[in-house]
């Protein structure tokens, strides 16, 4: 019996020390597409995935750089896709930011190395811009029941810091129960000052991350389109909905749209990946939601975007968890005990 999917791809920061040799210890089979990465990397002067994956060590500053990260966590989820099992047929494909690079490949958009080249070259040229910061706070409590009041209040507080002069604050991803906000120092610090610390963790900066999706990358953006320029978008092979929650069809995409997307509005402006879920439930319904690796925190956003559309009348985690443990609803294949249900 055939499993209708929906298939998520990760963004930064799901690498981490747990994660150093998931490439050696899942994808053996797949040395040729793991060569073809190592390959794009070497041409362009870089450290092959392979061998960072097969480091001893886990070397934080090193692991958290946009050149580094990036591409490690592009050749996981790539290759993690080409291991789903025969019997799950993939209905529509979406990321989480980076993820959205992914999802273009995922989605036969454009051809795998391509997919790779593109999260490489704008991780790398993030890495070498590095123009402000990232941060995030949550706005649902531990049990996940929404507190719309909160979010709103939040988002205010956000609006008015950013109207400050000499300082910049903007919703950089709405990632489920969090809000990841974006900005230059002045910013962020004065977000920090302004809302009370929750659990010894938030406000949590996020290490070697910059001001994705605001208009601070307006030069990463125009550096990207000119590297990038030879790279074929074509008609997908399946459904990908992006950072705005829009569905790109195959046979009715515009290539050059999408690639005035991908490089442009989806690198400047906000990304909202709970619309993209609640998008994927509503237009789908798939029998299951299926996150590629690296890691398995992604998973938790993807469960707060169902209770934030109410996907199966879901309201809490306790909800959530009932239904995944009747019949799994969301399989991270980051995650050793869930990832059989997806190979």
């Amino acid at each position: 019996m055939t499993r209708r999917a929906v298939l998520i791809l990760p963004g930064r920061g799901t690498y981490n020390k747990a994660e150093l040799g998931y490439l050696a210890h899942h994808h053996g089979p797949r040395a040729a597409l793991i060569a073809g990465f190592d390959a794009a990397r070497e041409e362009a002067g870089q450290e092959p995935v392979s061998a960072l994956d097969a480091a001893s060590n886990f070397n934080l500053s090193k692991y958290t750089r946009g050149d580094v990260a990036s591409a490690l966590i592009a050749a996981c989820a790539l290759t993690d896709v080409t291991a789903l099992a025969e019997d799950i047929e993939v209905v529509a494909v979406t990321g989480n930011s980076m993820g959205w690079y992914l999802a273009l490949a995922a989605g036969g958009a454009v051809a795998m190395p391509d997919g790779f080249r593109i999260v490489n070259t704008m991780g790398t040229l993030m890495q070498e811009q590095l123009i402000g910061g990232q941060l995030v706070y949550p706005w649902m409590g531990g049990d996940w029941r929404m507190d719309a009041g909160k979010r709103a209040d939040l988002l205010r507080t956000v609006a008015a810091i950013d109207a400050e002069p000499g300082q910049v604050l903007r919703l950089s991803i709405d990632l489920g129960g969090m809000l990841v906000l974006a900005g230059d120092a002045a910013g962020l610090t004065a977000f920090e000052q302004a809302v009370p610390q929750i659990d010894g963790r938030f406000p949590m900066r996020l290490a070697g991350h910059a001001a994705f999706h605001t208009d601070l990358q307006d030069p990463v953006a125009a550096l990207g389109r000119a590297a990038l320029g030879n790279v074929q978008f074509g008609q997908p092979k399946m459904p990908m909905i992006d950072g705005r929650g829009a569905i790109w069809w195959p046979g009715a995409t515009d290539p050059e749209a999408l690639r005035a997307y991908t490089l442009g509005h989806q690198v400047t402006e906000t990304y909202d990946f709970t619309a993209a879920i609640r998008m994927a439930a509503r237009e789908f319904a798939p029998d299951l939601f299926i996150v590629t690796g690296p890691g398995g925190t992604l998973g938790g956003a993807v469960a707060q975007s169902l209770i934030a559309c109410g996907w199966r009348g879901m309201a809490s985690k306790a909800d959530f968890e009932r239904v995944q443990g009747e019949t799994p609803l969301l399989v991270s294949m980051g995650r050793a005990e869930q990832r059989a249900l997806a190979i």
